[in-house]
């Protein structure tokens, strides 16, 4: 890498000093901003781009006062259409905020636009939006990862400095490793999901994709906390993270590499790039060893089964008779609801659909679902012993870098199998984060590091320890250098 391929990157906390000192202005970041986001328009990252946002005026004192972000679109935002990134809900504006959109607009960041995603985000590509596929800012011939490939496009493309996501079986880290970005999957249960379009509602986490995982910190910092708006929601303090990164030393740190997550299926040149980020931990102090997840290779058919189950029923209300798309001239109630699913939602929400409608159907449930839910247990038991003898978990984020656009849109399965190290963590529940590592070629390659529950603060600073150390995450693509 030579210095005209790196961003000159600073922090939030810097831009909030500078801010603080006038160094710069909200209004002229948000100018700023407004072009970057001309300049990458034709990443198709954006559903929905505020037409007049208005920088904040009042002093500020947060990280985020005066910053321009972009949502994922599932959160709900009162008076700015809110899509899933579906016909299904194409003219549909919210009467009501998201718990995550009133923390950070009481934070002072300033909405710029809507993110572009995967069909109420089954999908790990970005090429099953009803707005077309988001393009990848390092090579756009190729994807930028789903769901949320609008948000970490945005970031890679410098056109904001965070974006907020979600992570049902990956969609935070996998478009991070895609698009070479930072992004934190929190414990389920650490940010609200009030205001989040649904898709499985046991496995649905909200998180944060940014540069760093400095900023990474104090985006999360912002949105988590305990909502009695959501019952899952928990009523757990939230430590100060950006402290645990300012003090955190990694000698001594216990990493485990999970062997399943090294086998069959990863590239070489992925598994080489994690090999050096390993060597640099342990250079910096770090003691490495392996541990088994036993029941780890039936995580992908567990979350597959899961998943669409969770979404036949949340999906349920879809029915063209309270809200979404209605079709026109429909003359039975049953005509309706066929009509107005068919017409408004794409072939992979449909086919996860029917999935999880079968599995839940009369006997079939105990063959499939129940069974499931069994695996689920026993992967969660697994990571519980594989934590009694380390501190932290570190694998490949995906077994390739991106693939090009519709490579595999006509194999479902190859599509999910780039799932394979990242859905066992939703299952169990726990934080994970993908910080990028390497290249192939133009393309990132991203890292993944695992936690216990609740400890997003050793995550973010083993990943700061990391990020200060080498300089992949300041790294431009080609278009921007």
């Amino acid at each position: 890498m030579s210095e005209r391929d790196l961003a000159p990157l600073s922090s939030l906390r810097d831009l909030a000093a500078d801010l603080a000192e006038g160094a710069t202005t909200p209004a002229a970041l948000l100018a700023e901003t407004q072009e970057r986001l001309d300049a990458c328009a034709g990443l198709n990252a954006l559903i929905t781009r505020i037409a007049e946002p208005a920088a904040p005026t009042a002093p500020g004192g947060h990280p985020l006062w005066g910053v321009p972000y972009a949502h994922k679109d599932l959160f709900c935002t009162a008076g700015v259409r809110t899509t899933a990134g579906s016909k299904m809900l194409a003219d549909f504006v919210p009467p009501y905020s998201a718990q995550i959109h009133e923390r950070l607009q009481a934070a002072g960041a300033v909405l710029v636009g809507k993110a572009n995603m995967d069909e109420f985000a089954m999908g790990s590509s970005n090429e099953h939006s009803a707005y077309g596929p988001v393009a990848n800012p390092h090579d756009p011939a190729h994807v930028a990862g789903g769901s949320s490939g609008g948000s970490a496009a945005l970031v890679a493309a410098r056109a904001v400095r965070f974006a907020t996501a979600s992570d049902t079986g990956g969609s935070i880290r996998q478009p991070a490793a895609f698009c070479g970005v930072t992004g934190i999957k929190p414990t389920w249960g650490r940010v609200s999901r009030h205001g989040m379009i649904a898709y499985a509602s046991s496995l649905d986490q909200a998180g944060v994709i940014a540069t760093s995982a400095v900023d990474c910190a104090i985006a999360l910092q912002c949105i988590a906390g305990h909502d009695p708006r959501d019952s899952t929601s928990k009523a757990l303090p939230v430590p100060d993270w950006l402290d645990q990164l300012d003090r955190f030393d990694p000698q001594g740190l216990r990493i485990g590499l999970p062997v399943p997550m090294y086998g069959e299926g990863i590239d070489a040149a992925v598994l080489d790039a994690v090999a050096e980020a390993r060597r640099v931990l342990e250079q910096a102090g770090a003691t490495v060893v392996d541990v088994e997840l036993p029941n780890a290779g039936w995580a992908i058919a567990a979350y597959y089964v899961i998943a669409p189950c969770e979404a036949s029923s949340n999906l349920a209300r879809y029915d063209g008779v309270r809200y979404g798309h209605r079709a026109e001239g429909a003359r039975t109630l049953e005509e309706l609801y066929t009509r107005s699913r068919t017409e408004a939602l794409g072939a992979e929400v449909q086919r996860r659909i029917l999935i999880g409608s079968f599995a839940l159907s009369a006997g079939y449930y105990d063959a499939y679902y129940l069974k499931a839910q069994r695996v689920r247990r026993l992967i969660a038991e697994d990571f519980a012993r594989a934590f009694e003898h380390c501190d932290l978990l570190l694998s490949p984020t995906t077994p390739t870098p991106a693939f090009r656009i519709g490579e595999k849109l006509s194999d479902p399965l190859a599509m999910y199998a780039a799932d394979v190290n990242t859905v066992a963590v939703n299952l169990a529940g726990l934080p994970a984060m993908s910080l990028p590592c390497g290249y192939v070629g133009k393309l990132p390659v991203g890292l993944q590091l695992i936690g216990k529950p609740w400890d997003e603060g050793l995550l973010l600073a083993a990943a700061h320890a990391y990020q200060r150390r080498t300089a992949w995450h300041r790294v431009l693509p080609e278009s921007l250098r």
